[in-house]
């Protein structure tokens, strides 16, 4: 029996950086992963493809370019999947490669197949051509990831209704589409073919989408996806999904019927922890398969640990990274340094626009009655706005009423995703509005637009002291 000093069952971001951590703490270390999954979900069907994906679809559209050059303007008139999916694959392909390479530098072991456990220490690795290998580990960390919730009642058959694994594998770029599911996923692939000149209907049982963003942020998202055609069926459940020669027909509780080329099923995720037999582990799975860790990312056997998607909110792979860091660092007593706040994470929605966030939201803060002032810059006021072409742009700042402390950051446009990082530095250090107005950045940049938005929300403070006779002011010109 082969012996680690610590095993990781997944080769996703967690678990990637989990192994790597313990191999540069010297222990020697093993990732366990099927032949065809070097890097997990995220690298072969989920993170990396969808966003390579939405790359191609944003150049070859010409969307980017449109309010320059016209509403008729393209790159590429009739778009193939083959169009799409060969950018896609040289980027998993590369991605691949960078991971073999990351984990043989720092002499981890990869070790093809499926594991499960025969003991609290002990696994068994079957390589899927009848040949067992028996390891042992003093720790075990759990990074298996997620796979797309199915409902037993969808017949999914990859082709005309598929989940959001299946998608990336279509034959031709559908005229019709129905989304089921309002989440992340849903509406990240809704805006990619809406944008391909999809007809796309999102159909959500829930009364609005994205409810964990900004308002304001989510409704401007909305304008411009009903723009590019996208109908949204809020409040509505899917009662079945008929398949016929011509396509679907998707049939609602509320008796509408919606026909349409393919289906995308996105109802939420679960964790692959069904093969792992846990119960030999003296564990059990909780609700959707996920696994409860507590603040080290331990599970109740203490040397056991789970990371990333697996153990549910966030599911996101940077945060992925991190738990596989610490969890690695605190198996072997190693001195990690205070986990920030979840509200000092940043949240990227790859939509088309990008929208992305980190602190709270206007909502939050007045539930909680915390005193605030927004400050609003809008990419049509850019100088560099305008060299994109993109004129609906903004960015938010949120901003502590009495200690100029900054709250949150919204963006929404293009670079959304980037932009955020600024405003997660600032608030990181536990810094104010005060610093953004005093900056100086780039000019023609959108970082621009922090120092743009921070000098809204402070004039409009300094309006209060005025008012109120207050000498706090920070003196700033109109």
């Amino acid at each position: 029996m082969e012996h680690f000093d610590l095993l990781v069952i997944g080769s996703g971001p967690a678990g990637q950086k989990a192994a790597i951590a313990a191999a540069k703490l010297g222990k020697h270390a093993a990732v366990v992963e099927r032949r065809d999954m070097v890097g997990g979900v995220c690298i072969n069907t989920g993170t990396i493809p969808s966003k390579t994906m939405r790359e191609a679809v944003l150049y070859l559209t010409g969307m980017t370019q449109r309010e320059l050059y016209g509403q008729s303007y393209r790159v590429k008139d009739d778009i193939t999947v083959g169009d799409l999916s060969a950018r896609t694959q040289h980027v998993i392909d590369r991605e691949i490669d960078v991971i073999r390479n990351q984990l043989s530098r720092n002499k981890v072991a990869l070790i093809p197949g499926l594991a499960k456990f025969s003991g609290p220490h002990e696994l068994v690795v079957d390589d899927g051509t009848g040949n067992q290998r028996l390891l042992s580990a003093d720790k075990i960390v759990i990074a298996v990831g997620t796979k797309p919730a199915r409902p037993p009642s969808v017949d999914f058959d990859g082709r005309t209704i598929v989940d959001s694994d299946q998608i990336l594998n279509l034959e031709s770029v559908p005229n019709s589409m129905v989304v089921v599911g309002a989440g992340v996923i849903g509406i990240e692939y809704a805006s990619m073919f809406a944008a391909l000149g999809t007809k796309v209907t999102v159909v959500e049982k829930r009364a609005s989408m994205l409810d964990f963003c900004d308002r304001e942020i989510i409704e401007a998202l909305q304008y411009q996806l009903r723009d590019h055609a996208v109908t949204f069926r809020f409040s509505e459940s899917v009662r079945m999904v008929e398949r016929h020669q011509g396509g679907t027909l998707t049939i609602l509780e509320s008796g509408k019927k919606i026909p349409a080329d393919t289906v995308l099923y996105s109802a939420g995720r679960q964790g692959v922890t069904d093969g792992l037999n846990l119960e030999a582990a003296g564990l059990t799975a909780a609700d959707r398969g996920r696994i409860d860790v507590d603040e080290h990312f331990r599970t109740s056997v203490e040397h056991i640990y789970a990371v990333g998607d697996v153990i549910g909110f966030p599911a996101l792979a940077a945060t992925s990274m991190e738990q596989g860091r610490r969890a690695a660092y605190h198996a072997f007593g190693e001195p990690v340094g205070i986990s920030q706040e979840v509200e000092v994470q940043p949240i990227g929605i790859y939509t088309i626009p990008e929208v992305s966030y980190v602190g709270r939201s206007e909502d939050d803060l007045t539930a909680e009655n915390v005193p605030f002032e927004v400050g609003v810059a809008r990419y049509r006021e850019l100088a560099r706005g305008a060299i994109l072409g993109d004129s609906y742009g903004m960015l938010k700042l949120l901003v502590h009423a009495e200690t100029r402390k900054l709250l949150g950051v919204h963006v929404f446009g293009s670079n959304a995703t980037e932009l955020v990082h600024i405003g997660q530095t600032v608030m990181g250090l536990d810094g104010t509005v005060d610093y953004l107005v005093d900056a100086v950045f780039n000019y023609p940049t959108l970082a621009e637009s922090y120092k743009v938005a921070a000098l809204d929300a402070a004039n409009k403070m300094r309006a209060i002291a005025r008012v109120t006779g207050s000498s706090q002011v920070h003196e700033l010109p109109e």
